[in-house]
């Protein structure tokens, strides 16, 4: 059955694939059917998706993040008088149900792209005077949620989609995602927080992307501060993650404020395990494979924070050898580590995934894009194990956004793969852009703009403008 799909007006790219990633959860494993009404951009809020059932249109609009909410379609037309045609030639079977006297209801009226006033609402409510309402008016815990909703002619641009005409819709409410979530989780009310701290609308996305669900377990293997297992937590899994910075996971800024009393502050079960180790040199046993049923994180790509590897950058170059920290030093032995490209960080990432995800389980990581770059699909790395199954951009800046990519393991982890995997990788490395595998993405994106320009400028002046930070993290 065709519902249509109310989103918010944000994270436009996100919007279609949380739904199917959800509706995969709840049983759906074909591809859905998506068609835009009369007269909408596809940036546009409305959408109609095609559903098995009532039941599965609510769960998904009940735990998604983006979507508004998910109707049955009584009608839409693009005057009020198409409108009262349409509701009236809905079938009777499917309205009589809602409109007995047993039942309490609420018509809201909404809009997107103007504002209604009060009275204006009142008079469309009493327009609707053609639907045999026969139960009590209960404005704050109905039965039955109708809602008239409606776009406007745009006459100049205003940052909204275009519209060729208006667009009235007319629907039974059948679910809504809780937005209460985030400012429950907003960041600055966390006792623990880092600069690196991912935001928690998109912390809730990804978990959606992960297909999160109690008896599950979901690895962070950049958990930094642990916002993304806090996410994972909320929505019932068992939650793991591991960062290279001991201080991070161990320390944080004392007792009472550090990863664990995140998940504390919240009343969410605390991680299975934090552990110090490093995504260059994992610590599993080898022969452990398959214990993880999703992998989620953020890894570092030099904007915010660079990524390090154990070793130290002596060591790496063979200027001294490996040592063994005394036992009287080990408590607050801080490794030295050197730095970690962005090519060998995601490389490490897919082979840590491909080894420890259970067959089916999602690897689900945001990779960064500079503009410039035409070819979106030249952006990802591949590997033997895995399928790719959404990406969606998010523009950070005029030079620099972010994807986030799911993808789904479809193959089993053999010594074959690995070697596969290393040669895609090699080739990944020599076809792809330099600031990839040197990680001067900070440069790239926070740089003068005349220097990318090849413009020719005074060297003083030049001088000025270079970014005068470089510390060890970029």
């Amino acid at each position: 059955m065709w519902y249509l799909c109310v989103f918010y007006h944000r994270l436009l790219s996100y919007r279609r694939a949380e739904v199917e990633s959800l509706a995969e959860m709840f049983g759906v494993f074909s591809s859905l059917e998506w068609r835009l009404p009369e007269n909408q951009h596809p940036d546009s809020p409305f959408h109609l998706v095609n559903l098995p059932s009532e039941d599965i249109a609510r769960n998904i609009a009940n735990r998604s993040i983006l979507v508004k909410g998910i109707y049955e379609l009584w009608g839409e037309g693009s005057s009020f008088e198409q409108l009262e045609e349409a509701i009236k030639s809905y079938p009777e079977d499917r309205k009589l149900p809602y409109l007995t006297c047993e039942t309490t209801f609420k018509v809201t009226v909404d809009s997107f792209g103007k504002a209604i006033s009060f009275q204006d609402q009142n008079d469309r409510i009493k327009s609707l005077a053609y639907i045999p309402f026969k139960g009590r008016v209960n404005l704050k815990n109905p039965d039955i949620n109708f809602w008239l909703m409606e776009t406007d002619d745009y006459g100049a641009p205003n940052g909204l989609p275009p519209v060729v005409q208006k667009r009235i819709f007319f629907g039974r409410l059948v679910g809504g995602a809780d937005r209460k979530l985030l400012p429950t989780y907003q960041l600055k009310s966390r006792r623990y927080l880092g600069p690196t701290a991912m935001d928690a609308e998109m912390a809730f996305l990804m978990a959606n992307q992960a297909l999160v669900m109690p008896g599950k377990l979901v690895y962070d293997p950049f958990v930094g501060t642990g916002s993304i297992l806090v996410a994972a937590a909320h929505f019932g899994a068992m939650t793991m993650g591991a960062d290279i910075d001991i201080r991070a996971v161990r320390d944080g800024r004392g007792p009472d404020c550090n990863v664990w009393s995140n998940f504390k502050q919240y009343g969410l079960p605390l991680p299975v395990a934090l552990l110090r180790a490093d995504n260059n040199l994992p610590p599993w046993r080898s022969g452990l494979k398959e214990i993880f049923d999703a992998i989620i994180c953020d890894p570092p790509y030099g904007v915010r924070a660079g990524g390090r590897k154990s070793g130290g950058r002596k060591l790496l170059k063979g200027i001294v050898g490996p040592y063994t920290v005394p036992d009287d030093k080990r408590t607050d032995h801080i490794p030295s580590t050197a730095p970690y490209s962005l090519a060998e960080c995601v490389h490490d990432l897919l082979d840590l995934a491909a080894r420890m995800l259970v067959m089916g389980g999602r690897l689900v990581y945001f990779y960064p894009v500079l503009r410039e770059d035409d070819v979106m699909e030249n952006h990802f790395p591949e590997h033997p194990c895995f399928k790719l199954i959404a990406s969606s951009e998010q523009i950070l800046s005029s030079r620099y956004s972010r994807v986030l990519v799911t993808m789904v393991k479809t193959g089993s982890y053999t010594d074959k793969v690995a070697e596969a995997a290393k040669i895609k990788h090699q080739e990944f490395k020599e076809n792809y852009v330099k600031w990839l595998e040197h990680g001067n993405l900070h440069s790239s994106v926070f740089g003068p703009a005349h220097l990318h320009l090849g413009e020719e400028t005074d060297s003083k002046l030049c001088k000025e403008l270079k970014p005068k930070y470089r510390g060890k993290y970029v």
